[in-house]
């Protein structure tokens, strides 16, 4: 087969070699925003939209990858984040730590599926050691088990200065919510100014004021024991003769016709006024003339609130959404403690908070500038998941890197018990799992060498196995201890989600580019040549006045 000079044959083990050199250097780009001490991406998009974070799934959402085997790469950092929120760098990182040890072996010729079949079985008695290893904790400790969970995760964050405020506040949230920890019933708002401490929490649901009429400050604006009617329905007067064709012969009855309107419209609000509510919150929007209304007869009301406002105002105080006001009847009217408008920052919020089954929770996040405000919110949903998620399955290992040494040492005794290639493979496993804690040393300054050196000696001794990277004295510390610690299940995951990217990568052997679509797709419809021409000239409107 004659191929054009210059072309890369994407077949066989070139091809494999290529796939993961392109997934090594990404893996390089996120590598160093690992652990507490990782630096932050400065990710530039256009002129108005800079991100900077150290969240390795929002860098790797961000990055421009081309490389179809690398975006495999994405992909399992998306799934580690929507699954369990954090440990997407160490999932990242790890993926292409395990790709590099399999490469030597591809390059002397083994079959990738002897490979596959070796690191597959690996995660699988690493899974299995994990569960293990991990510890169950009991009920009466749960409270402090979250709290320390959420600080680990945390740890490597922009907000890690602020973690003991911040991990009371997040545990708080979450143990509000029932038991299908739904996550958008906790609302993060954003408001810059101030300081990080100036952040709020609110039991309850709280929306920033919406666009308002006049009358809007003649209503009252804090009231005790509200009670709340939630709407689907706009209350605005719009005249009929706009959505209408109406032919009176008799000018009188076109005075007949509006008063029917507007005996219509004021239906509306008395059914309103007599169902007892007095706050009326509408997806749609509340017009000047029912905003007066409610003004005169002392009731709240915001028109426009976005809907998953609502739909935690609703989880908040028991109130169900209407379509209609034709038949209010008690049981949709909801209920809390209290209702108030509160100045944040330069805006206003409406809170609604002291309700008896409140299930939701909002967190007014506050510091200075976007780009620091945005950083924080990504850091807590990271730290909302874990909590979530610990919630749910209460059992732990420490995090700072124990869990990948005493894996390591587990595997690499296991390979040397067994022949053959697999023991070499298992062996490349058990020592890429070491990358964890190297990148975390190195991130921090330290000698990684010296410090896996340490930690190999602990882990082969008895009572040594949740000994990690030691961040403030820089040297290695029992992790558990410090009470750094991890959910199993992220553990159980990225090591999961790792080996398959792995496996799938080592499982392509070729790539074909079908050039001719890909062509097509970015030339978009086709132009009749003349018209193109007229429009390289001078325009489409000349175009069209030649055809």
């Amino acid at each position: 087969m004659s191929m054009i000079e210059g072309t890369d044959t994407s077949q066989g083990i070139p091809q494999l070699i290529s796939n993961i050199n392109a997934c090594c250097a990404i893996v390089d780009t996120v590598r160093t925003t690992l652990g507490p001490r990782g630096m932050d991406k400065l990710v530039y998009q256009s002129e108005r939209e800079v991100t900077i974070s150290n969240d390795g799934a929002t860098v790797m959402r961000l990055l421009d990858i081309v490389h179809p085997a690398a975006k495999t790469l994405v992909d399992i950092a998306r799934s580690q984040d929507s699954e369990v929120g954090d440990g997407t760098t160490s999932v990242v990182v790890m993926a292409g730590e395990f790709l590099k040890a399999a490469k030597p072996f591809i390059e002397e010729g083994i079959h990738p599926q002897i490979i596959i079949r070796a690191y597959r079985s690996a995660c699988e008695l690493a899974k299995q050691k994990i569960r293990d290893l991990s510890i169950v904790i009991k009920q009466e400790n749960m409270r402090e088990f979250l709290e320390k969970c959420a600080a680990t995760a945390m740890n490597s964050k922009l907000i890690a200065s602020h973690k003991e405020f911040f991990s009371k506040m997040v545990v708080d949230a979450v143990q509000l919510l029932d038991d299908s920890i739904e996550l958008d019933m906790i609302g993060i708002k954003k408001e810059s100014g101030g300081g990080m401490e100036d952040s709020i929490f609110i039991a309850g649901a709280a929306f920033k004021r919406t666009f308002f009429y006049a009358g809007f400050e003649q209503q009252p604006k804090h009231i005790v024991n509200p009670k709340i009617l939630c709407l689907n329905h706009e209350l605005e007067l719009k005249a009929e003769k706009d959505n209408a064709e109406i032919r009176i012969s008799d000018p009188s009855k076109y005075q007949a016709l509006v008063n029917a309107e507007w005996k219509l419209f004021f239906d509306k609000l008395e059914a309103i006024h007599a169902s007892g509510a007095n706050v009326i919150l509408s997806r749609l929007a509340i017009g000047d003339l029912a905003t007066q209304y409610f003004a005169d007869k002392k009731m709240f009301c915001a028109g426009r609130v976005p809907e998953d406002d609502l739909r935690r105002v609703c989880r908040a105080t028991g109130a169900a959404i209407q379509t209609t006001v034709s038949n209010i009847i008690p049981e949709i009217i909801g209920h809390c403690g209290l209702f108030e408008e509160k100045q944040v920052g330069s805006s206003r919020y409406n809170l609604f908070t002291g309700a008896t089954k409140t299930q939701t929770a909002t967190i007014i996040l506050r510091g200075g500038g976007d780009q620091f405000i945005d950083e924080a919110e990504r850091s807590l949903h990271d730290s909302i998941m874990i909590v979530r998620r610990a919630r749910k399955h209460s059992s732990v290992v420490a995090g700072g890197g124990s869990t990948e040494m005493e894996l390591s040492k587990y595997l690499r005794d296991y390979s040397l018990g067994i022949e053959g290639k697999q023991q070499l493979l298992i062996g490349s496993y058990a020592k890429a799992l070491e990358v964890i804690p190297r990148q975390i040393s190195d991130n921090a300054g330290f000698d990684s060498t010296d410090i896996l050196n340490q930690l190999r000696q602990k882990h082969s001794q008895p009572g040594g196995q949740w000994f990690g990277v030691d961040i403030a004295n820089e040297g290695i510390c029992d992790t558990y201890q410090s009470a750094v610690w991890e959910p199993t299940l992220v553990k159980l995951n990225s090591i999961t989600a790792a080996t398959e990217a792995t496996c799938l990568i080592l499982s392509v052997d070729e790539t074909v580019s079908n050039q001719q679509q890909a062509e097509q797709q970015q030339a978009g419809p086709q132009i009749d040549p003349r018209t193109r021409q007229a429009l390289g000239r001078g325009g489409a409107v000349r175009a069209m006045k030649g055809r």
